[in-house]
């Protein structure tokens, strides 16, 4: 016990140190230094606790405290968080490293190994440490929180809104959309287009309670729009609703015209308020080729066709796309399930979604 007690108060000292050196200071303004200081400060605080037992976060939490009494991140939560986060990835890292170094025992396979885990902790610096301490609680492993950090990153999105893409699952339903792309589109132009889809799509409005229903309809149809384009991911530029093609002599009329900026192409998307039938692909067929033609400059990709269903059979959609010469992707739409039947009625359909983009447009 005694030699405990001396241990621990020089690991205590240590730590002090650490966090009165000029370097960690640095930190509390420069989220890359925080961040590397939260996981060295998780990795001592896993090695000791198994030798000094669970009740060491409290014990180091109160004695930092009184030493820093006006520092804010030191508490026995975000110890905890910190340990966590260390645990997190560290475990899976190692497992890695030591797979690498089991293959062959050379100092290039070292290097691998270590620059495995440096990139990774490269990508855990980019973002901050509270959409951090979200990823890795709410995701089952790292391939999950990695791809919620290069999202993050890539796409500079809020806590709140990392937080929703979480909730709905999005790395679940990234690029599970039922496509031909394969067969349609050149590589590596149809990997990207598979990953721009999603499947489901979930127009999720979970955030309305009892103070909305008493609100315009107008102005939740401009909240809700706003979560449709999110839905739809980064890069998708809206070009117009009920996009008007004239085709020998004949009117049609386009639900949702995009142009993808990352993809260099027109993506038309047709919504359709009932179970996919096969025949709903041969018209989006029909109007890829038309956008083709009458559209798209000569420097564009292909066209891209986005079929959204309430509800669709795999295989059916399978079928449906097996022949058909033109890109096209088929998902599932997903409206709120889980509110009270008051407060579904206020909702919009989307036919009403169809008609305040329009009305935006004009």
């Amino acid at each position: 016990m005694e030699l405990i007690n001396k241990d621990y108060k020089n690991w205590l000292i240590e730590l002090k140190s650490k966090i009165r050196s000029s370097q960690i200071k640095a930190a509390i303004a420069v989220n890359s230094e925080l961040i590397a200081f939260y996981w060295e400060l998780g990795k001592s605080i896993s090695e000791k606790e198994s030798v000094w037992g669970s009740k060491l976060i409290e014990k180091v939490a109160q004695d930092l405290k009184e030493e820093f009494p006006e520092m804010k991140g030191l508490s026995r939560r975000n110890l905890f968080n910190c340990k966590q986060f260390y645990k997190f990835y560290a475990s899976d890292l190692v497992q890695q490293a030591v797979a690498l170094l089991e293959q062959q025992a050379s100092l290039k396979l070292q290097k691998t190994s270590i620059q495995l885990l440096n990139k990774t902790q490269q990508l855990l610096i980019q973002v901050p440490w509270g959409h951090n301490i979200l990823i890795f609680t709410k995701s089952k492993d790292t391939n999950e929180a990695v791809f919620y950090i290069q999202q993050t990153i890539e796409n500079n999105w809020s806590r709140d809104i990392l937080d929703l893409q979480i909730k709905t699952k999005l790395y679940e339903r990234q690029g599970k959309s039922i496509t031909n792309f394969k067969n349609t589109l050149p590589e590596p132009f149809s990997d990207l287009a598979i990953q721009t889809l999603k499947d489901p799509y979930v127009f999720d409005f979970l955030t309305l309670d009892t103070k909305y229903r008493e609100r315009d309809i107008e102005s939740q149809l401009v909240q809700h729009i706003t979560k449709f384009l999110l839905e739809l991911g980064k890069g998708f530029a809206f070009v117009g609703q009920q996009y008007h093609l004239v085709i020998a002599e004949n009117d049609y009329y386009i639900d949702l015209l995009f142009y993808h900026t990352r993809l260099k192409c027109y993506i038309v998307v047709e919504l359709k308020n009932t179970k996919f039938i096969p025949e709903f692909a041969g018209k989006l067929n029909f109007y890829l080729s038309a956008v083709d033609s009458l559209v798209k400059q000569d420097d564009d990709n292909p066209t891209i066709g986005i079929l959204l269903c309430k509800d669709k059979s795999n295989l059916e959609a399978e079928f449906a796309l097996r022949d058909i010469s033109k890109p096209i992707g088929i998902s599932e739409l997903k409206l709120t399930e889980n509110l009270p039947d008051n407060l579904k009625s206020s909702l919009p359909t989307i036919e009403e979604i169809e008609q305040e983009l329009k009305r935006l447009d004009a």
